[in-house]
C-alpha cells in the first residue's frame, strides 16, 4: 500500500496514531499486502505482455505509424504500478519474515539496517505511486490538447521531465522535513509530518480534482472533432464518442476506488492525533473506521495497476507471444487508396484508438471521404501503431 504513514513508521519518535494502525494485526496486514500486490503484479504483466493476436494490424488497410504519446503514457503508468507492487511485496515479505523489525528501529541507533530498509522501501513505493499520479494527470492534459487542437500535438519528453522532476522534488522535500534533523532522531510533532503528507497528497488530489475537468472538456470536444470538415454527426460517430467518454469514466472510477480510502483514513488519523487521549471511549468508532480504511487501503492501493489496465485495454487474454519480430507483415488491400494512406498519417489518429471500433472507423473513413473521423481512433484502448517485438503484438499498442 502507499501511505505517508509508512515513512512515519521508520521514525523512532512516531506519533500514537501511526503506532495504532501499524501495530494492529501486523502479520495479517502484511499478508494482505503481499497477496494484493502479487495479484496486481501478475495481472498487470499478463495485460501488457505481447499476445499472439495480430489485433489492429490485421484489420487495417492503412499504413501504421509510431505509437502515440497517449499510448506510451499508459504503458509508463503500468510500469510504475509494477515497480510499486514489487516494493510493496518486498517490504511486506521482510516484515512477515522478521516480525520484530519495527521494534528494532530504536532510539540508540545501534542497528542501521532496519531503519535503512524501512526508509528505502517506503520511499521506493511512494516515488512510483507519485509518478503514477503525475502520469495520469499528464495523460489527461495530453488527451485534452490533442483533441482540442486537432493536431496530435504531444511533448512526451516534457512530460517525462515534469513528472519525474516533480515526483522526486516533492518526495525529497517531504522526507527531508519528516526526518529532520536525522532519521535516528526525528523530532516529534505534526509540524514535521504535515509537509510530508501535503507533498504526498498533492498529485493525488490533482488527479481527483483536475482530471475530471480535463476529461470532460476533451470529451466535449470530441463531437466537434467528429463533425469536423463534413459537418455531419452519424450514429457511428456518436457511438465512438460515447466509447471515448466511457473510457475516461473508467479511468477516473478506478482511481477513485483505489485512492479515496487513503484520504478518508488520513483524515481520521489526523483527527485522532489532535485528541489529547486516543483511548477515550468516544473515539472508539473513529478508531474502528480508521482500521477499516487502513486494511481497505492494503487491498485497493496495490490493485490499481491491474484495475487500471482493465480500464485502459479491457481484458487482453492469456495467449502470450514471445517471438521476436523485427518487421511486421504489411496487410494491404487492393482497394487502398493514396488519399486514405495520407489521411491516416494525421498525428491525432495516433492518440485516439479504440479496438472495438477499428473496423467501424475504417468504414466511416471510407464513407466520408476519409475525413477527420480517423482522428478519434486512439484515445480509448491504446494504440496499434508500432513496429518490433513488444509493440507489434502488445495490447498497449493494439488497444485490445
Amino acid at each position: 500500500m502507499a501511505s505517508p504513514r509508512l515513512e512515519t513508521f521508520c521514525c523512532p519518535t512516531r506519533d500514537a496514531a501511526t503506532d495504532f494502525v501499524l501495530g494492529f494485526q501486523p502479520v495479517f496486514f502484511n499478508a494482505i499486502c503481499v497477496a494484493s500486490a502479487s495479484l496486481s503484479l501478475f495481472g498487470t504483466l499478463a495485460q501488457v505482455l505481447p499476445k499472439r493476436r495480430l489485433g489492429y494490424r490485421r484489420f487495417s488497410q492503412y499504413p501504421l505509424q509510431k505509437p502515440s504519446a497517449s499510448s506510451r503514457i499508459l504503458l509508463i503508468i503500468s510500469i510504475c504500478d509494477i515497480l510499486a507492487c514489487i516494493g510493496i511485496i518486498t517490504r511486506a515479505s521482510v516484515w512477515l519474515g522478521f516480525p520484530d523489525l519495527g521494534r528494532r528501529i530504536s532510539l540508540n541507533g545501534t542497528e542501521i539496517w532496519p531503519t535503512a530498509f524501512c526508509v528505502s522501501t517506503a520511499v521506493w513505493i511512494q516515488l512510483f505511486y507519485s509518478a503514477t499520479f503525475w502520469w495520469l494527470f499528464y495523460y489527461a492534459v495530453d488527451a485534452y490538447l490533442v483533441v482540442k487542437r486537432s493536431s496530435g500535438f504531444s511533448i512526451l519528453v516534457l512530460y517525462h521531465m515534469l513528472t519525474w522532476g516533480l515526483a522526486v522534488l516533492l518526495l525529497v522535500e517531504g522526507v527531508a522535513m519528516l526526518y529532520y534533523p536525522s532519521i535516528s532522531s526525528c523530532e516529534n510533532g505534526l509540524e514535521h509530518a504535515i509537509p510530508h503528507y501535503i507533498t504526498t497528497y498533492i498529485p493525488m488530489l490533482l488527479v481527483l480534482l483536475v482530471n475530471p475537468i480535463l476529461f470532460g472538456k476533451a470529451a466535449s470536444a470530441v463531437a466537434s472533432l467528429l463533425k469536423g470538415r463534413q459537418g455531419i454527426y452519424t450514429e457511428n460517430e456518436r457511438r465512438l464518442g460515447t466509447q471515448i467518454k466511457l473510457r475516461f469514466f473508467k479511468i477516473l472510477l478506478v482511481f477513485i476506488i483505489c485512492w479515496l480510502p487513503n484520504l478518508i483514513n488520513e483524515s481520521l488519523l489526523f483527527y485522532l492525533e489532535l485528541q489529547p487521549d486516543m483511548n477515550r471511549e468516544l473515539l472508539k468508532n473513529v478508531k474502528n473506521a480508521a482500521l477499516i480504511t487502513w486494511f481497505t487501503m492494503s487491498i485497493l492501493n496495490p490493485m490499481q495497476g491491474f484495475l487500471s489496465t482493465l480500464a485502459f485495454y479491457g481484458w487482453t487474454g492469456w495467449d502470450f507471444d514471445f517471438r521476436f519480430q523485427k518487421n511486421e507483415i504489411q496487410w494491404e488491400l487492393p482497394t487502398a487508396s493514396a488519399s486514405a494512406e495520407n489521411e491516416y498519417e494525421n498525428p491525432v489518429a495516433a492518440s485516439l484508438n479504440y479496438h472495438d471500433y477499428l473496423q467501424e472507423c475504417e468504414k466511416m473513413m471510407t464513407e466520408n471521404s476519409h475525413d477527420s473521423n480517423d482522428e478519434l481512433c486512439a484515445l480509448s484502448e491504446g494504440n496499434g501503431k508500432a513496429n518490433g517485438f513488444f509493440t507489434s503484438n502488445s495490447p498497449v499498442y493494439q488497444g485490445l
